[in-house]
């Protein structure tokens, strides 16, 4: 009988991550993935690159707070922004239909979507004087401070020791 030599393969190397939070954001992603592809209603509630959940990017100065909201493809007329309790609301919705009619052919697609996103404003904020202004599909809502939030900035003097 020949001699046949068994060789076994090196322990596997088990290495921890140096970011332990982007190991946990990484797998609650993987799990958000699969619970989506399984259940055919529950992408919508998710889905945050369309118009379902819309970014805001929020920016502070000394003198206001800024909030912008990218709404491509939705009108003037569908959206509305309130403020309430100190929660700005920006509610909206998207339609689109498109008709197409050829010789051999009829094309015909409609889609609708509403959405709604709310942020809560600092106690800082003049509610009498917050505006929005809607231009070529980003809103921008202005929340000037109070003048009392309004601190002027001074200089302080070092000295030496």
């Amino acid at each position: 009988m020949p001699k046949t030599e068994i060789t076994t393969s090196p322990e596997p190397v088990v290495s921890r991550p140096r970011d332990i939070f982007a190991a946990m954001r990484e797998e609650m992603d993987r799990m958000f993935e699969r619970l989506e592809s399984g259940w055919p209603r529950l992408p919508t509630l998710f889905r945050r690159d369309g118009i379902t959940v819309p970014q805001l990017d929020v920016h502070e100065n000394t003198k206001s707070i800024v909030v912008e909201a990218e709404l491509p493809g939705v009108d003037e007329k569908d959206v509305s922004v309130s403020l309430a309790n100190g929660v700005l609301t920006i509610k909206g919705e998207k339609k689109h239909e498109k008709e197409d009619k050829g010789e051999n052919y009829y094309l015909a697609e409609r889609s609708f979507g509403s959405f709604e996103r709310a942020i809560r404003l600092p106690d800082t904020i003049d509610d009498a004087k917050v505006e929005a202004k809607f231009e070529k599909g980003v809103l921008r809502v202005t929340a000037p401070k109070k003048p009392e939030a309004v601190k002027a900035e001074r200089r302080i003097e070092i000295r030496k020791a």
